[in-house]
């Protein structure tokens, strides 16, 4: 059951990013495949998957698969989103390194405004 007043921390947006990215790649998404993503630790999944699912983004029978629901999957690929903006914006126009501006980004997308995103968006398109 989803909780309508559940605000997101950066760390679950990284779990949630991490089981859509995994879902895209192949075909079955478990805990270990998240844990070595990651590189966390299995329990550190564990409770990370219990709590997004709680909230409606995830379904996941204990030692099964690892499913992204439609809420989780618009959440995640919006953050993805932001993710890969900041990133080109680092790299293409600040001439950041690839490994810095990944750094980076994975940290700026969880405090980044959604009008300094779009923002963002529409700065990069004029620019081609």
């Amino acid at each position: 059951m989803k909780n309508e007043n559940y605000v997101m921390t950066s760390s679950l947006e990284d779990y949630l990013e991490a089981v859509f990215v995994l879902s895209t790649q192949k075909s079955n998404v478990r805990i270990t495949d998240i844990a070595e993503f990651l590189g966390v630790s299995k329990p550190s999944v564990n409770r990370a998957v219990n709590t997004l699912k709680q909230n409606g983004f995830l379904e996941h029978e204990t030692y099964g698969d690892i499913l992204i629901t439609p809420a989780g999957e618009s959440y995640a690929a919006n953050v993805l989103r932001r993710h890969k903006l900041i990133k080109q914006f680092l790299i293409d126009k600040l001439g950041v390194t690839e490994e810095v501006a990944e750094h980076d980004a994975c940290q700026m997308e969880h405090v980044i405004s959604p009008t300094t995103i779009e923002k963002l968006y529409e700065y990069l398109e004029r620019q081609g």
